[in-house]
């Protein structure tokens, strides 16, 4: 029998030995900003207050449910029937294991040779939810310490600045330009793992996002696999490809099934895979999220996620139903406007003369140097507050994103075309009043 400490004596949950080291980084640290991005349109009302006959436009947010009619009607009925068979128990920390099912069989459609099964799939509770579950893994699974590395675009989405840094990660910058779109290469993957050695650290993770957010930069598979491959060559301890708004394309969709065939099985064990309906379905305040990585990977993930967060029931079914429908008919209300509205928005910075990343996915990045020095203005953070109440037109500043974006603005086109047109005509007209001013 175990010998137990004396009831009147303190002890401790673990053994002695599986202690956490005092450190003093969390007093160390720097505050964690809140988002700006859900505070963005709040400016628009200004220009509503002393314009109210005047349309607004939003081309800031992501969010193909506010700017296109998001999940279909017929889904979410779909999901409602549903949860009511399902009932209101708990479910595992993974979601359920129909939903695991559907994530291989409908969504991915995986074979047998890929190697994956449902037991490689959990669900969680949006992106945000997934990533942070995989920094955790990957810093834990990786090189077992606090304090490693996550590499990162120069210009990144801004919660890859701070979900890493929150939960002890360390966020590094790689080597890019913008005109190659910040894009990695395998030669800036060796000067960050040799930079971040230097200090005692390792790479815990690249994060690959594909489509980009913030710049709609898209990668070929090529280039996916050859910048995964040069880090794990390196000793990175993990790959994690954010494919969040692979479906919206008028390509085609990433393909697991032959994406896998590039990899080893070891080199497999290695690589994590987000995705979601946020974006291609249109469900933002659904959360639904699942990540697909190795059984060693998913269990550290659900064993954790069983006394924090685990997904909804509801926003499970919502996927399921929308996988079984067929995802491209699922996904054709959010897809089909954005990609027409992709091909007006390049004309239209074609004909203007605009410098622009443009790929596939929501954004483009816009750069607007010369206007901020026409006006004197640092970054783009004042002419995203300008737009808005002046011109009713809400953007994001690439400032928002980091430093080096400060002369960029995030445009979503993730509406439909007469939308987009009126956006960017008003952008043109916020543009103009600077260089007159």
């Amino acid at each position: 029998m175990q010998n137990l400490a004396p009831l009147d004596q303190p002890v401790f949950a673990v053994p002695q030995e599986n202690l956490i080291p005092v450190n003093d980084y969390l007093g160390r640290m720097m505050d964690i900003p809140p988002s700006r991005m859900f505070l963005i349109n709040k400016s628009l009302k200004v220009f509503q207050d002393r314009n109210p006959n005047q349309p607004i436009y939003d081309a800031s947010q992501g969010d193909g449910g506010a700017s296109l009619p998001g999940v279909l009607p017929e889904i979410l009925e779909k999901a409602a029937e549903m949860q009511i068979k399902h009932g209101t128990s708990y479910d595992m920390p993974y979601g359920t294991d129909d939903f695991r099912r559907s994530v291989i069989e409908d969504y991915w459609k995986l074979d047998a040779s890929s190697g994956i099964t449902p037991a490689n799939v959990v669900g969680t509770a949006g992106g945000r939810d997934a990533l942070v579950k995989a920094y955790q893994a990957m810093l834990s699974l990786g090189y077992g310490r606090i304090g490693d590395v996550i590499i990162v675009s120069r210009v990144p989405w801004i919660s890859y600045n701070w979900g890493p840094y929150g939960i002890g990660a360390n966020v590094l910058y790689a080597p890019g330009r913008p005109e190659e779109g910040w894009a990695y290469s395998e030669d800036s993957i060796k000067e960050c793992v040799e930079f971040v050695s230097k200090s005692g650290r390792k790479v815990a993770c690249l994060v690959i996002t594909n489509p980009d957010n913030p710049t709609g930069l898209t990668l070929s598979v090529e280039r996916q696999v050859s910048l995964a491959k040069r880090a794990l060559e390196l000793g990175v301890a993990f790959v994690l490809f954010d494919w969040m708004y692979h479906y919206v394309t008028d390509e085609q969709p990433m393909d697991l099934n032959s994406f896998l065939q590039n990899f080893s099985k070891e080199e497999r064990k290695r690589l994590i895979f987000l995705d979601g309906i946020t974006k291609s379905l249109g469900g933002s305040n659904i959360r639904n999220s699942h990540l697909i990585a190795s059984e060693d990977v998913i269990k550290f993930i659900v064993s954790r996620a069983s006394h924090t967060v685990m997904p909804s029931y509801f926003s499970l079914a919502v996927a399921m139903a929308a996988y079984k429908m067929g995802y491209d008919k699922a996904t054709r209300p959010i897809v089909e406007p954005t990609n027409a509205s992709r091909k007006v928005l390049q004309k239209f910075l074609d004909e203007h003369h605009f410098t622009y990343i443009l790929g596939k996915g929501y954004y483009a990045f816009i750069h607007v140097g010369d206007w901020l020095r026409a006006k004197g203005w640092k970054d783009t953070e004042p002419m995203g507050q300008y737009f808005a109440e002046e011109f009713g037109l809400a953007i994001v500043p690439g400032a928002f994103f980091s430093a080096y974006g400060g002369e960029w603005i995030r445009f979503s086109y993730a509406t439909p075309v007469e939308r987009t047109m009126g956006a960017l005509e008003r952008l043109v007209q916020g543009l103009k009043s600077l260089e007159v001013s």
